[in-house]
């Protein structure tokens, strides 16, 4: 029996491609809005600024790249997709 395998075996790009995937699906889909992807990327963002408080650990360079990834793709759903930015208040 194969054990499974772990996320540092796995490329990267992978991950990315089913997540970038994902996303578009669930906004073309009306289920993710433009402010939910806006939340999204201010959680990543937020965990990648305070990697000390993180309360789910990773890697903090793996975190800056999330948080460069999950900006270029909402900045392309938005871009697509269009929608409501959230609100600021």
């Amino acid at each position: 029996m194969t054990p499974y395998p772990t996320l540092e075996a796995e490329p990267d790009d992978k991950n990315l491609v089913i997540l970038q995937s994902l996303i578009c699906l669930l906004r073309e889909k009306d289920i993710l809005s433009r402010a939910d992807i806006e939340d999204l990327c201010a959680t990543v963002q937020a965990r990648a600024a305070d990697h000390a408080h993180d309360p789910l650990p990773c890697a903090a360079k793996s975190a800056q790249a999330a948080a460069s990834d999950i900006a270029q793709i909402g900045a392309y759903v938005g871009h697509r997709y269009g929608g409501k930015h959230r609100r600021t208040n």
